[in-house]
């Protein structure tokens, strides 16, 4: 499956378009994290705990809307975009989501 934030891929043409497909993640931050992001917050640098849960969050959103896509009968999405959004009273818990467009392409 061929994943691309452009609209078109070079060397392929699109043969039929699935229609829009979305993946979503919403994860909580645990305690850990949280204490650990704060005292970076503090200190200053990186919060390596919130980095690596959002990678995370990021990589499971791109395979559920890939699997999504895969469903519709498509073998590529074009034109993604990544969104991120904080949640929760007391903003512990992030939401990624990813959207574009299931298609079927062929070689050129």
């Amino acid at each position: 499956m061929i994943i691309t934030t452009t609209p078109q891929i070079e060397g392929h043409r699109i043969c039929a378009y699935h229609g829009i497909v979305f993946g979503e993640v919403v994860s909580g931050v645990d305690f850990i994290k949280d204490f650990g992001a704060g005292l970076r917050n503090f200190f200053g640098g990186r919060s390596e705990g919130y980095e690596e849960e959002l990678q995370r969050a990021r990589e499971e959103a791109l395979h559920e809307m890939s699997q999504r896509a895969a469903q519709m009968g498509a073998n590529a999405v074009v034109g993604v975009d990544i969104d991120y959004e904080i949640l929760g009273s007391g903003n512990n818990m992030m939401m990624v989501s990813a959207s574009g467009t299931a298609v079927t392409i062929e070689p050129v």
